[in-house]
């Protein structure tokens, strides 16, 4: 696992490092007595590390077998697992995974699934808490639709927060998603929302914490379950049709 400083935070980081060293400069210049500007100092190196540590973007490498697989879209904590209807993008009751990212988290964003981009949309919203449930629909938000490589379709859902309220999506309509790959970022404190198929195999539990694109959260069904799902259904409507 490689770390580096993520993209997104260079020029913050640059533009904060500039204003500290003029900060400080002038209190070790002007305040007396040098107790001072030392205990000054040392809180903004404290302050600076930690807005290092937000933007820190280790590249990671998953290792386990990727068939039919979903992983974590970012690191944190699960805070829902629920059946819901989703009305924006699938129309159709789903099941709904949240992870919810403090600002110690990495805040970067892996794609859940090997597939394709089918759609990328931006919606305006609230900024409330991203711990509520209703962040997912009132909040702040980009959704991406990906159709997984065994044909099945699941929504990811990057949620605004309270504190982020800066969501940067780098997925794009057409392109392949890699598991290994960031399909975006989130600015502090905030959550993703992974809508899954109802047949979908869940991995994790509420409370469970994930990596970014190296925990397990669920496995679809395989291409045979689903043509057998498929077969079924047309079996019982034409057997319908005919009574």
């Amino acid at each position: 696992m490689r770390v580096k400083i993520h993209t997104e935070g260079t020029n913050i980081l640059l533009i904060l490092l500039l204003i500290l060293v003029v900060i400080n400069l002038s209190a070790w210049m002007f305040i007396r007595p040098a107790v001072i500007p030392i205990v000054f100092s040392a809180v903004c190196g404290v302050f600076y590390l930690f807005v290092v540590n937000f933007f820190r973007s280790p590249r990671r490498t998953f290792r386990g077998d990727r068939e039919n697989v979903v992983v974590s879209s970012v690191d944190g904590t699960v805070v829902a697992l629920e059946e819901v209807f989703e009305p924006e993008v699938l129309r159709r009751k789903v099941r709904m995974l949240s992870v919810f990212m403090t600002v110690l988290n990495v805040h970067a964003n892996w794609f859940p699934v090997d597939g394709e981009v089918l759609l990328v949309r931006h919606h305006k919203g609230r900024f409330l808490s991203a711990y509520l449930p209703k962040a997912s629909i009132e909040n702040e938000r980009s959704t991406v639709l990906i159709r997984a490589n065994n044909g099945q379709e699941l929504l990811v859902r990057q949620i605004a927060g309270a504190v982020a309220r800066r969501i940067v999506t780098y997925a794009e309509p057409g392109e392949r998603s890699n598991i290994e790959d960031h399909m975006g970022f989130i600015k502090f404190g905030s959550r993703v929302d992974i809508y899954l198929p109802l047949d979908a195999e869940i991995k994790v539990k509420i409370g469970d914490k994930t990596v970014g694109g190296i925990t397990e959260v669920a496995h679809l069904a395989t291409k045979s379950r689903l043509m057998a799902a498929e077969t079924c259904s047309a079996d019982h409507h034409h057997h319908t049709h005919r009574t």
